[in-house]
């Protein structure tokens, strides 16, 4: 494992809302990390189900890393913009200016020991990598692990590191469905690199398939595809993607609801990122991804921005 250079401090914020079947793993698996948070804001987002006493427990026996933010009951779980609401109702209680980095992390998560230590110390190596993650993978009814195909131009949802300097100059996160994408990318528009990488340190179980808090994992993927029509994805990336979709689970019908919910987006002409530049970068580089393959499109970028 690699060491940080110096005692580098890192803020998490958890929104959450009824996991009270995950939470404890999560819990469990940040508490024992070699290097562990200088504070972790865990912002209960209304939970109903017993969670909120699992964090009252957690707290009173570590008051020295987490503080709990309590939200009241919508009524529902919100997914998207409710989860970056969350997010941002726990930053907004802490001084940024107090850390070198800062991560949201969801509450359903298994994270080796050594994950933010390993994220740390890549971030001290690369002064232009301004977000990162581990890969997740979740457990197959027959105990199998499967990766869930994140590529590596993009930190995961569930566990965006940053460096506050970079999440300051991108703005943060944008308050819709496909913030976790349009946020890697406004990164390389604005100079930084976004990675993530499948090394034994920094693979962790997601404890819920993606995209299957809400509802069901073929809405979750109908949700994807209208957001990635919000972001401003090309029709020929998107039919792409969703083909490469197609071989993973659920098989054939994720890519297909994925193709669907763009679609559907398409023909209702749904609102779009009200960013006409970064809409232009965005398809240049998927573009480019076409032509050249997203391994070989973000390596230019990256020798450019460290050279």
């Amino acid at each position: 494992m690699e060491r940080e250079r110096h005692n580098a401090r890192y803020l998490l914020v958890s929104p959450c809302r009824d996991e009270v079947e995950y939470c404890q793993e999560t819990l469990d698996s940040v508490l024992a990390q070699s290097s562990r948070p200088a504070l972790w804001v865990i912002v209960d987002d209304g939970s109903t189900d017993g969670t909120s006493a699992i964090l009252d427990r957690y707290a009173a026996r570590h008051p020295d890393v987490i503080r709990v933010v309590r939200r009241r009951d919508r009524g529902r779980r919100s997914v998207g913009p409710g989860v970056v609401d969350a997010f941002y109702a726990g930053l907004e209680t802490v001084d940024l200016d107090h850390y070198d980095y800062l991560c949201k992390l969801d509450l359903d998560l298994r994270l080796p020991p050594d994950y933010f230590a390993t994220l740390v110390a890549k971030m001290e190596a690369e002064p232009r990598l301004g977000t990162c993650s581990g890969k997740p993978y979740f457990v197959a009814a027959n105990g199998e692990l499967v990766s869930e195909a994140i590529g590596d131009e993009v930190s995961a949802g569930m566990t965006k590191f940053y460096r506050v300097a970079c999440f300051r100059e991108i703005g943060g996160f944008v308050r819709e469905v496909m913030w976790d994408g349009i946020d890697c990318h406004r990164c390389r528009q604005a100079g930084w690199m976004a990675s993530s990488w499948d090394e034994p340190a920094l693979r962790f179980v997601h404890l819920r398939p993606m995209g299957s808090s809400d509802q069901s994992i073929l809405e979750g993927r109908m949700r994807h595809g209208r957001g990635q029509y919000f972001m401003g994805t090309g029709l020929g990336y998107m039919a792409a993607s969703a083909l490469f979709r197609m071989t993973r689970r659920p098989w054939i019908v994720g890519g297909a609801a994925m193709m669907a919910g763009y679609l559907q987006s398409m023909w209702r002409r749904s609102p779009r990122y009200d960013d006409a530049a970064f809409r232009q970068y965005l398809r240049r580089f998927q573009r480019e991804c076409l032509l050249r393959g997203k391994k070989a499109a973000t390596g230019r970028i990256h020798s450019e921005l460290a050279s």
